[in-house]
């Protein structure tokens, strides 16, 4: 425990602390300090890319290609696999804890966040599909940072390298981390709604994940039907809110670019709290440089790695600027006075109830089902190339991960908080800290990818 609360104060604290006008401070944790910077090298790498090629990003998101090799996934297809994944529950209950904590002025640092994070994610999914290798036990292709460290230290040696080693485990303890979180958070959530036990909540659940994951290649057919609904009907349903509110909205967004600044927060000493909870929120809501969305960008099936980089970085504007801004006007366009002394769901369950009734309440309930079941799966598809770098190709150590992630899944469901459930974090700032040791050295392979994409663009027009 000690070990384990040190590496996370490392990870997660504040490594740096900067003062601000009126008292207030700005506490720099590591991930903060590596993330960020990162975010402004490749933004400026890439020609600011997030706006120069967003037309290019939905253009790609809508080509019809199909797979050179059997059993492999379009680029579509794992865009929709990594927004599984970054659409989860820290696109509810994570935006309404950063709001609380830093309030509406969060939302503002959120999307500066991830329009720096998209430059990340374009770098890391172009290195993911550069070098990505045919998988023999699933089809199609696998990779991710583990292969992409694995060729900056060792080449084309067989021979492990540490840094990939410790990459893929970290990912591996993440997402177990992650799974008991999720048999919490969707147990809780339908007590609330339903008052249904949590046994029965967390028995369906683990039962429908294990008869798709268990299962060769279902996971992605799965998704390609999840998650467009999802979250398709978690936007029109906001949409539905703000246009029922939309008086309100000018005040709204007044709140959000004023707080932003700290024009009320500098004099109350609380603008580091409006500038870190909208960073964090973005930074991990995005997974942008955490090495995550890249393992399901390995494996598609697509024309030039640019184009599937260019997805990835779309897939942070889906999550951060549309569903986790859906979460925000949900929240902001509720009365303060009803909202005032709430947090997490019960936060966001009384803002949906006074929108849309007691419907609000089940359809939050619902939604949060979705998302976090597509999350879980989506995660044990990432694992995939992961648990093949450390044990090689079989199926034995492939069904053993998914075993103990369904057992994590099922205990997070009855069990209250453990320190079990912080493996999560401290995982996922492990990955980060081992990928990012190769993405900037590497960062000149995705922008000469990136070159050579829009050279046969411009060849073409």
């Amino acid at each position: 425990m000690s070990v384990f609360n040190t590496i996370y104060n490392i990870l997660w604290g504040d490594l740096i602390t900067i003062p601000l006008p009126g008292g207030s401070s700005l506490g720099l944790s590591l991930l903060v300090l590596i993330l960020i910077p990162a975010g402004i090298y490749f933004t400026i790498r890439t020609r600011f890319l997030p706006f120069r090629l967003f037309p290019d990003m939905l253009k790609i998101a809508v080509e019809k290609k199909n797979p050179t090799q059997k059993d492999s996934i379009s680029g579509l297809q794992a865009l929709i696999v990594s927004t599984a994944t970054r659409v989860g529950m820290g696109n509810l209950v994570g935006v309404v804890a950063a709001i609380s904590a830093g309030g509406a002025g969060a939302v503002f640092w959120m999307w500066i966040i991830a329009l720096l994070g998209s430059s990340t994610a374009f770098a890391e999914a172009t290195l993911a599909q550069i070098y990505k290798e045919k998988d023999p036990l699933y089809g199609g292709f696998r990779g991710g940072p583990a292969y992409y460290i694995h060729r900056l230290f060792k080449g084309i040696s067989k021979k492990r390298s540490v840094i990939a080693v410790l990459f893929a485990l970290s990912g591996l303890i993440c997402w177990c981390g992650i799974s008991q979180v999720i048999g919490n958070s969707v147990s809780s959530a339908f007590k609330n709604a339903f008052d249904i036990p949590p046994i029965y909540t967390t028995v369906i659940l683990v039962l429908f994940a294990a008869i798709i994951v268990l299962r060769k290649n279902a996971t992605v057919k799965v998704l390609d039907v999840i998650v467009p609904i999802m979250a398709g009907l978690y936007f029109l349903f906001t949409i539905f809110i703000i246009i029922k509110n939309a008086g309100q909205l000018p005040e709204v967004f007044g709140r959000i670019f004023s707080e932003a600044f700290g024009i009320r927060q500098v004099a109350a000493g609380g603008l580091g709290a409006v500038i870190m909870n909208g960073a964090k929120r973005g930074l991990f809501s995005n997974e942008a440089g955490s090495g995550s969305a890249p393992c399901a960008a390995a494996a598609a099936d697509i024309s030039h790695p640019a184009k599937e980089g260019l997805l990835q970085a779309f897939g942070v504007f889906i999550d951060t600027i549309v569903i986790c801004s859906c979460s925000a006007m949900i929240m902001l366009l509720a009365p303060e006075k009803l909202t005032k002394g709430l947090e997490g769901m019960d936060l966001l369950q009384s803002a949906m109830e006074y929108h849309m009734g007691s419907f609000g309440v089940i359809f939050i309930a619902t939604i949060l089902w979705l998302f976090s079941f597509s999350t879980f799966i989506g995660i044990l598809f990432y694992a995939r190339s992961n648990v093949a770098y450390l044990f090689g190709d079989n199926w034995a150590s492939q069904t053993v991960y998914k075993i103990i992630a369904l057992i994590m899944l099922f205990i997070g469901g009855l069990a209250a908080y453990t320190f079990v459930w912080d493996l999560g974090d401290v995982g996922v700032g492990l990955m980060t800290v081992f990928n990012m040791i190769a993405l900037i050295p590497l960062a000149p392979k995705a922008v000469e990818s990136l070159k050579d994409y829009e050279m046969k663009h411009k060849t073409r027009l």
